[in-house]
């Protein structure tokens, strides 16, 4: 008797047709489960009423049909929810769902833990653990899609995905890759290619492999154009520096119209000055470009601070007199810890300020980092 190697969700399409023809049934199943799956959010497969039965009861007995799982939710005052979602193992990570005019966005993680160990992250404190499968991947969207029909409303709908949760998804390429083709199908979740997002450090292999990810945006962890400073706040810099990054940047296929957005996080006195503002100006191209500024968000054991809403202006009027599309990312959540940088994946102290950080060497961290 065959073991369950493989789970429901972490197929694709294709892969789920070539595994149903291989297995003597039809190939037109897998659009057919896609549809319960994705567009009904129906997991049981006694329900699949137009699916044979052999086909259903072969799938139950030889596939596995888990979904990550909430053990824990927290609201936030602005209306931001932060979930700890379990793994099969036990393993947990956090996504955030994030509300906003006319979408609610969410923010998907694609590790536990993460690799890169960027200072200023909450993330980076904890270690890597491992990768989220596809299914992981995938099923935190399905999760937190049948939590918002259970416990929120029928109509309540994630309409926009951005990798930014937990993990560098570009070190799990290949599992990031097929999750976004099952979120971007139209039998799957069918979401258009402008609501998907995937942020990166900088892991530069991998950024010239995105000719062969499906065409979604695509944002840059940048905060500093100046080297030191960069290397400072993210180890990852000390092996792939701005030069070696940019030449990869260039290589992305952008479609027409688009542009890549470069996150900078804005620290205190650490890369708010004229001289990074005219760094980031020489640095970027003003027709490819759009600049997010994300002010600070201080967590336990943090050493950096937040500036000043003032300073935080002022950085972005004299971008923009730059010839610049510059941005404020609005704060939100991060009374829960749920804010950008803020995710840790510790259950037993998620109501309480931890402030035993360890804090990994750079030079032990840039080995790991080259070996990525």
């Amino acid at each position: 008797m065959e073991t369950k190697p493989l789970n429901i969700f972490d197929f694709t399409q294709e892969s789920l047709a070539d595994f149903l023809v291989e297995k003597g049934f039809s190939k037109f199943s897998a659009s057919q489960i896609f549809d319960w799956l994705y567009k009904k959010k129906e997991v049981d497969p006694q329900n699949w009423s137009n699916v044979s039965k052999k086909c259903r009861e072969y799938l139950v007995e030889n596939v596995d049909f888990y979904l990550p799982k909430v053990i824990w939710n927290a609201k936030s005052k602005d209306g931001t929810r932060k979930f700890l979602v379990q793994m099969n193992d036990g393993q947990t990570v956090e996504s955030v769902l994030i509300p906003a005019k006319n979408r609610l966005t969410q923010c998907i993680s694609s590790q536990v833990g993460c690799a890169i160990g960027c200072t200023f992250c909450h993330t980076g404190t904890q270690g890597f653990k491992r990768h989220l499968t596809t299914g992981e991947v995938t099923g935190q969207f399905l999760t937190l899609s049948i939590w918002l029909r259970e416990n929120v409303h029928v109509d309540e709908r994630i309409t926009n995905i951005v990798y930014m949760g937990q993990g560098e998804p570009l070190h799990n390429y290949e599992n990031v890759k097929k999750a976004t083709q099952n979120f971007l199908n139209d039998k799957g979740f069918g979401l258009g290619q402008r609501r998907i997002t995937l942020s990166t450090s900088g892991l530069v292999p991998k950024i010239k492999m995105l000719h062969d990810f499906p065409p979604v945006n695509i944002a840059i962890s940048l905060h500093s154009a100046v080297d030191d400073t960069r290397t400072e706040l993210m180890p990852i810099n000390k092996v792939y520096d701005l030069k070696r990054l940019f030449e990869a940047i260039k290589e992305i296929p952008l479609k027409a119209h688009r542009r890549i957005t470069y996150e900078y996080l804005l620290i205190d006195g650490l890369n708010d000055q004229p001289k990074d503002i005219d760094a980031l100006a020489k640095l970027l191209e003003q027709k490819e470009s759009k600049i997010n500024l994300i002010p600070f968000n201080e967590y336990p054991g943090s050493n950096y601070k937040k500036p000043s809403v003032k300073r935080t202006l002022w950085f972005m009027d004299q971008m923009c007199k730059k010839g610049f599309t510059c941005t404020i990312r609005a704060t939100k959540g991060d009374d829960i810890l749920a804010a950008c940088g803020q995710l840790k994946t510790e259950y037993e102290k998620l109501n309480t300020w931890d402030n035993q950080v360890e804090i990994v060497p750079v030079d032990k961290k840039v080995q790991e980092i080259a070996s990525l």
